[in-house]
Formats: structure tokens, C-alpha cells, sequence
């Protein structure tokens, strides 16, 4: 009988033992943390590989621009060999993952779109930053659109929506709530703002559903998809972790129960993930933490990926099973709190002082604590991280070209959709109204036209009536005046 029992993913080793993480707890989630040039983009790119080799699809956002080297084979130099030898990786084989380029701005990967409709009305205020009162409006444009079966795909859809709902306030008010024309203006200027940041470009069709980030190659290894987020974390930090957070709750609503599989069924990591609760309202952490409580059922592995454990909400911090933790430097007070946090979070070892080894780590060093096959955190072991089998550093732009063309998502999303949806009804609508009211004031023109010959000539009667009598009177004066004047000349003259 074959054995089909996964592999560990082998993270690192020490003199004393290997350090992996079990298949079956994968889904547990984890914690990639550690300061700034200690390592932590090589252990994303060790495990991203190995889950795309166990045939996991991945979804890594790349915010440095240096994580397309997973795409093409490591070269094997002597200072790799000799680190792969002591993590016990004699047969180590250059070798790149299956990938897929996404980039929200299309420019080094597959335009990346969501339709409003898709994202939500709670999603777009965070995108947004709106407050409590305009977000309650904002729900209500997506009710009446959604009422009415009116599309919302783009950024023209929903400020025609706006506006519809600004000038049919009265009516919509009694049935939905009140809607102000401060709040309607407010949420107006923030679409402004985010048209600014190409928010244009992240919302149309074709849109990107979680089939075309759950896919696997002829070999069955997972697709690992590159999010390339330089521009984008640099230029609008909420909407960078907008998109991640929207995958998630795409996830967690869409994918079906599993129970304990044999291993995830997609993995995500969220990198710089303090920008995921940055200002984010407690409800809306809440939320989240009851998605990552919920979502290993559904085989969904969330990993998070930041500095100090301090950037996670403790709520969430106790999901996280699988833990890195690379070198922190403890020169403030608050430096000195990330460590002890990051000690306290790791099932003690009575061989390791490990707060004050989390300072004293190398680069490629860690500490390491999984979850074994029965769940529970083994104790914390300082390791070697293994080497990635892919190149570190990335690949050249004419390679990323040729990839991002060799994809077989190659031209389905680069052509733009405008299909007829809330912008286009609403513009329809304005003008059969205009249309209809041309009608009744042409008509109500002809009427009067048709009215003012008799009521002219009626006039005219009248006018010359009156006209004649005053000639009549002013003649009949004048001859009486005459007739007078010659009867009294006639009897003067008598």
C-alpha cells in the first residue's frame, strides 16, 4: 500500500533536531516576526515554496518588489550548500514555484479588480475612512442599489448612486434612514481622494474571483500568487490591506467546511499586518478575529507577517499556532516590551533563556515553536532557517514580462469591461425624464399656440369695440357741440 502521508515543511534545524511544520496543522495558522533585515522574507519564501510543492495554493503580497526570485531556480553557491548541509538538506535542488503576477496598477503583473458590489459597503468605508454616520449612508446607497437591481461595478456606478440618492431624498429617508447632504458630500470628496490613488483601476470588470488564486499546475504543485504591492503599500497603505482583508472575508463566506484535512486547502499571508488593525474600528477587529478563529475549518492557513508581536491584537495572537520569530533590538522601552512579548508568546525551554536569545539572533536564525501532530506548541528551539530552492532576490523585469504573458490568465483581465450597471441605468433613466418632460412642455407650448388666434382675435374685438364707441362718443360730443353752437348762432342771429 502507498504511503500518502505529506512531508513535514521543514523550516530549519540545529545540532539537536529538525524543525517542521505538520501538514495537518498547517491550517492552524502562524507568525512570521522580527525586525527589519533579520530574514524574515526568505523563511515567507521557504514556506511559500514548500506549500506550492504540497499543492497548496499560496497568495504572498510583495511589498518590496524583492519576492519574484520564488518564480525562477535558486543557484546553489557554497555559502547555500554549506547552510543547507547543516539544516540536512544534502540533496537540495534548484527549483522555482509556479507563479502568478497580480498588480492592481497592471503594471508588473495581471490587473487585480474588485467590483464595488464585491467589496461592500464596510469594506469601502474603511478603504475610505469614513466615520460612523457616513458609513450608515453609504450602506444605505448599497441597499437601494441592490433594491432596485442596480449594478455597482465602479467608482461611476456608485457616485451615480450618490447622487440619486442625494436628490430622492425625501423618499428614500422613510424607508431606509436619513441621508444628509453633508454625509453624501463627505463620502464624495473620499472618492475623489481614491480616484487620485488609481482607485479607478482596482475597481471594474473583469473582476478576480478566489477560483483564478485556487489553482494548481499540471503537476499538481499549488500556484503561488505574487501580489506586487510596492506602489500600491507605498502610495495607499488601507487599500493595501483592504484587498487582503477582502480576500479573507471572500474565504471565510465562499469556501465550504473541510473538518481536519490532510492540508490546507489555500494559504494566505498577510506581510506588514499591523496595517490590518492600524485604526481599524473594535467591531471590525472583532470581526476578524472570529474569521481567523473560524476559518482554519474551511482549510484556510492565515499567516501574518510584521515586525513585533506587539502589532497583533492579543485576540488573534492566541490563534497563531506556528511561530518565527527572527532577531528584535531592544534599545527603547517599548523595544524592550516587543521582546518580552515575543518571549512570553513561545512554549518555554528550560535550555533557552529565549528573551535574551531573541536579540542575540543572526540573520537566517530563529526561534521556532510549530504545533506537533497532536496540536499542541512544541517548546521554543533556536534553528538555522533553511535555504529557499528558488532564487533570493528578484527576477529581472523581461523574465517577469515573459511569465506574466506565459500565464494562463494571459489576457482575460487586461481589457477593461464596462458592462450596463447603476451609472448607465441611472443615466438612462435622466434622460427618458428629460425626454418625457420635453414631451409634456412641447405640448403644453402647441396649446397655448393653439389657444392664443381666438383668445388674439377676442382682443382685437374687443379693442376695436371700446375704439369705436370712444370715436362714437368723441363724435356724438363734437356734433352736439356744433349743432348747439349753430342753434344758439341761429337764435342769436334771430
Amino acid at each position: 500500500m502507498t504511503d500518502t502521508t505529506l512531508p513535514p515543511l521543514l523550516l530549519g534545524a540545529n545540532s539537536e533536531q529538525r524543525v517542521a511544520i505538520e501538514p495537518r496543522m498547517a491550517n492552524r495558522h502562524g507568525l512570521i516576526a522580527g525586525a527589519t533585515g533579520t530574514g524574515k522574507t526568505i523563511t515567507l519564501q521557504v514556506m511559500a515554496q514548500a506549500f506550492s510543492e504540497m499543492g497548496v495554493p499560496v497568495l504572498v503580497p510583495d511589498i518590496k518588489g524583492d519576492f519574484s526570485g520564488i518564480a525562477k531556480p535558486g543557484i546553489m553557491n557554497e555559502r547555500l550548500q554549506q547552510r543547507a548541509a547543516l539544516v540536512g538538506l544534502d540533496d537540495l535542488q534548484p527549483s522555482g514555484a509556479s507563479t502568478v503576477f497580480w498588480d492592481v496598477y497592471g503594471e508588473h503583473g495581471h490587473p487585480l479588480r474588485l467590483t464595488m458590489t464585491d467589496f461592500g459597503p464596510i469594506m469601502l468605508s474603511r478603504l475610505l475612512n469614513l466615520n460612523e454616520t457616513q458609513t450608515g449612508v453609504l450602506q444605505i446607497v448599497f441597499k437601494v442599489a441592490d433594491d432596485n437591481g442596480w449594478l455597482l461595478l465602479d467608482l461611476k456606478d456608485l457616485r451615480a448612486m450618490l447622487g440619486h440618492v442625494n436628490d430622492n431624498r425625501s423618499e428614500i429617508g422613510p424607508k431606509y434612514g436619513n441621508v444628509s447632504p453633508a454625509s453624501i458630500g463627505a463620502i464624495q470628496r473620499a472618492l475623489l481622494n481614491l480616484d487620485s490613488l488609481g482607485g479607478d483601476q482596482l475597481f471594474g470588470e473583469p473582476a478576480v474571483t478566489l477560483d483564478d488564486f485556487m489553482q494548481t499546475n499540471q503537476q499538481g504543485q499549488g500556484v503561488v500568487n505574487i501580489l506586487h504591492a510596492a506602489r500600491l503599500y507605498r502610495d495607499s497603505p488601507l487599500a493595501y490591506s483592504s484587498i487582503l482583508l477582502w480576500l479573507l472575508s471572500e474565504l471565510f463566506e465562499q469556501l465550504p467546511e473541510v473538518g481536519d484535512a490532510d492540508k490546507p486547502r489555500f494559504v494566505l499571508f498577510f506581510d506588514e499586518a499591523h496595517l490590518l488593525f492600524k485604526d481599524t474600528p473594535t467591531s471590525l477587529v472583532d470581526r476578524i478575529e472570529q474569521v481567523v478563529r473560524l476559518i482554519r475549518s474551511k482549510g484556510v492557513g492565515v499567516y501574518f507577517i510584521t515586525q513585533s508581536p506587539l502589532d497583533v491584537p492579543e485576540s488573534i495572537l492566541g490563534q497563531l499556532g506556528n511561530r518565527v520569530q527572527h532577531a528584535l533590538r531592544a534599545f527603547t522601552p517599548k523595544d524592550q516590551k516587543a521582546v518580552r512579548t515575543a518571549a512570553q508568546t513561545f512554549r518555554s525551554n528550560p535550555g533557552l533563556d529565549t528573551e535574551v536569545v531573541i536579540t542575540e539572533l543572526g540573520v537566517g536564525e530563529a526561534l521556532v515553536s510549530v504545533l506537533d501532530a497532536k496540536g499542541v506548541p512544541t517548546p521554543v528551539q533556536r534553528v538555522l532557517i533553511r535555504p529557499p530552492a528558488s532564487q533570493m532576490g528578484p527576477i529581472s523585469d523581461p523574465e517577469r514580462s515573459t511569465l506574466v504573458q506565459r500565464s494562463v490568465l494571459a489576457g482575460v483581465f487586461d481589457q477593461m469591461l464596462d458592462r450596463e450597471s447603476a451609472y448607465e441605468i441611472l443615466q438612462q433613466n435622466a434622460e427618458r425624464a428629460l425626454s418625457e418632460e420635453t414631451v409634456v412642455t412641447r405640448r403644453q407650448s402647441e396649446a397655448k399656440q393653439t389657444r392664443r388666434p381666438a383668445a388674439e382675435k377676442s382682443v382685437m374685438g374687443d379693442l376695436i369695440t371700446q375704439a369705436g364707441r370712444s370715436a362714437m362718443r368723441a363724435f356724438g360730443t363734437q356734433l352736439g357741440r356744433q349743432i348747439m353752437r349753430g342753434l344758439l348762432g341761429s337764435l342769436k342771429g334771430r
